[in-house]
């Protein structure tokens, strides 16, 4: 059986990836001016944007990225931030803010904060089963092998993290890698080992989903109840994160619909005092939206842009307010450009390339679509009802949303988007919807985040009304009143869903009872395979493997380069095609023997199943016992490996 991280690894590898994704964003916030919640909140977002552009911009310098490179460009990043500040200050001065929470306030929404994270944290680990499991989705190969290649490579390039299974020939493939970068220096800096690196990331997500909403409550002026609220409402729902934790995972996509609320703060921000130093922080945010996947600022625009018919909807000098803002905007939207023009025209060629784009099918009707949104409840046999009675009371109570009513908007467009999405193939909704592949669960994710957000303004403003009609004249605190309201939902709820959350998660991880172990995508015998291939190979050679089963893991996992690595079949290099086909041709074809040459392939690695389970093996490696060109050098219940006899 494989080995696994010890607990001590596993919490050293959490606090060196809360220092890596929180230090360098601090920094450059603080050098920025941001205080307070509004710093704490944007600190993961600064951090991506730092390590998104630092990366591409190194390798298109020739320079590798490491953490030595992350650490200059944190500096840098810094160093920008303190000037636009200091430029802003003498002829900007902005307004002293005033105050909104006490300190009981403050303290308050920091302690369900904290039980949120916690919560979070714990329905991800318990659904993985434990915190260094082998994701068995699509997806989750890509990043690993890509957070691996960086580490190793130091090639920060926004194609990168696909030369393990796209190279020679092949098109090279664009992916935003902010994600990757990060994780590759957790990597570099912690005992982890690559599936460890990239679990830390999948449970910290409710964690910085929380904190991202609870920063948005609090630059819109909502009372404490309110942000306590959120931080604890937005780590239940199971359509949120937790679904697309289990498939794929869509890491960098769930990463960006974390920090997707923070685009509304820094537009805000930055719209309510136009200056150099909010400019800096709203286009900080946008590209690091960008960089982490650039499906997540067209998110962003889709959850903000209704913040901007609210304000230019307000009584007063319409006009000349929305002239304002749009020449704002466009200021900003002009040096993003400039800044981002790789990973601008990175996503242009992805969408104008050769890669195929295949709709999902239709899901079911469109009323069906809208019962699971109300219900919190997309492929789960029983609906979350409490957060269904909590989104009813925000409904209910819309009224006294005050500043945060265009939230409202937000989820009717993104509701509307989901029901489109899962009930139509009509070419202009496969059109629109193809920065997120037309995936129903990304859709139905996006529209949890404002469905979740009016939920929690539903249980504060029971919160308020408990206070004002039923509990006043006993001179019972507020505070203790929230406790009451808190206490019951996560009671309704057990536990905020947390134990059936992580039900969800756990097929993902092959973590469900009566598993048969020999029978998943990527087996544990696979995996002590795959580890024993890297005491046989040298430095250079390559394994030829079937990209159909597990071992297209084998680079992440023990750092041997393989012919194929990922299930994705698309445009693959022609020399893994020809020997995924032929190679039992070897000693009669000429063009095998060439491929194998040229590749320097000299062992081959075979698991079984794989993705799709149960797709047969490649008609190249099939019955390789017994074949004279090929000597066996291990064998276990779900593997073997082979030296090639050159």
């Amino acid at each position: 059986m494989p080995t696994h991280t010890s607990l001590s690894v596993d919490v050293l590898t959490v606090v060196v990836a809360l220092l890596v994704i929180g230090l360098p964003g601090l920094l450059t916030g603080l050098a920025a001016g941001l205080r307070g919640w509004v710093l704490a909140g944007m600190t993961p977002l600064l951090s991506y944007a730092i390590g998104g552009l630092a990366g591409p911009w190194a390798a298109a310098l020739g320079l590798p990225f490491n953490p030595m490179t992350y650490a200059v460009a944190t500096v840098v990043f810094a160093g920008i931030a303190f000037g636009l500040r200091r430029l802003t200050v003498r002829r900007w001065p902005p307004a002293p803010e005033e105050p909104l929470w006490g300190r009981s306030g403050h303290l308050a929404v920091g302690a369900c904060l904290l039980l949120a994270a916690a919560v979070g944290m714990y329905a991800a680990v318990r659904g993985m089963g434990r915190l260094d499991a082998i994701p068995q989705g699509f997806d989750a190969v890509y990043h690993a092998n890509g957070v691996r290649q960086i580490a190793e490579t130091g090639d920060g390039s926004l194609f990168g993290t696909g030369e393990v299974n796209w190279y020679g020939d092949a098109a090279p493939v664009f992916y935003p890698n902010a994600y990757h970068l990060l994780a590759s220096v957790v990597y570099l800096l912690s005992p982890a080992t690559i599936p460890l690196a990239v679990d830390v990331n999948t449970a910290l997500l409710p964690a910085l989903l929380a904190l991202s909403l609870v920063t948005m409550v609090r630059v819109f002026r909502g009372r404490a109840v309110f942000a306590g609220a959120v931080a604890l409402v937005s780590i239940a729902p199971v359509m949120g994160l937790y679904e697309s934790m289990s498939r794929g995972p869509l890491l960098p996509f769930l990463l960006g619909l974390a920090l997707t609320p923070l685009a509304a703060v820094a537009v805000k921000r930055y719209l309510d005092r136009p200056a150099p130093d909010t400019g800096f922080v709203l286009l900080a945010g946008a590209v690091g939206l960008l960089c982490v996947h650039s499906s997540a600022l067209f998110g962003a625009i889709l959850f903000a842009g209704p913040l901007l018919l609210q304000r230019w909807l307000a009584p007063g000098e319409r006009w000349r307010r929305i002239g304002r803002d749009l020449r704002a905007l466009a200021i900003v939207g002009v040096v993003a450009i400039l800044v981002a023009w790789l990973q601008l025209f990175g996503a242009i060629g992805l969408a104008s390339g050769d890669v195929p784009y295949r709709s999902w099918p239709v899901e079911w009707r469109a009323t069906t679509a809208l019962g699971a949104l109300l219900g919190f409840q997309h492929h789960e046999p029983y609906p979350q009802i409490w957060l269904s009675v909590a989104l009813l009371l925000g409904f209910i109570f819309f009224s006294r949303a005050g500043a945060l009513r265009w939230i409202g908007v937000t989820a009717l467009i993104t509701g509307l988007a989901y029901i489109a999405v899962t009930s139509s193939e009509q070419p202009i909704v496969l059109a629109l919807s193809r920065p997120w592949w037309n995936d129903p669960y990304r859709f139905m994710s996006m529209a949890a985040i404002p469905l979740s957000i009016i939920a929690a303004h539903g249980l504060a403003e029971t919160q308020a009304w408990l206070r004002d009609n039923v509990v006043a004249h006993r001179k019972v605190p507020a505070f203790a009143v929230a406790v009451v309201v808190f206490g019951a939902f996560a009671f309704l709820s057990n536990g905020f869903y947390a134990p059936s959350n992580a039900e969800k998660v756990a097929p993902g991880y092959a973590n469900t009872p009566g598993v048969d172990p020999h029978k998943l995508p990527v087996s544990p015998d696979e995996v002590v395979a795959m580890e024993k291939l890297a005491e046989f190979v040298k430095p250079g050679e390559r394994a030829l493997n079937d990209r159909l089963d597990g071992t297209v893991w084998t680079y992440a996992l023990s750092g041997v380069r393989t012919t194929s690595g990922h299930f994705d079949e698309t445009l693959s290099p022609s020399d893994a095609r020809l020997l995924e086909w032929h190679f039992r041709e070897y000693p009669s074809n000429t063009q095998v023997r060439e491929a194998v040459a040229r590749l320097n392939v000299r062992w081959v690695i075979l698991g079984q199943y794989g993705y799709p389970t149960g797709a047969p093996r490649q008609a190249g490696l099939r019955d390789l016992d017994g074949l004279n060109f090929v000597t066996e050098v291990y064998r276990n219940p779900d593997a073997v490996i082979y030296r090639v006899n050159r």
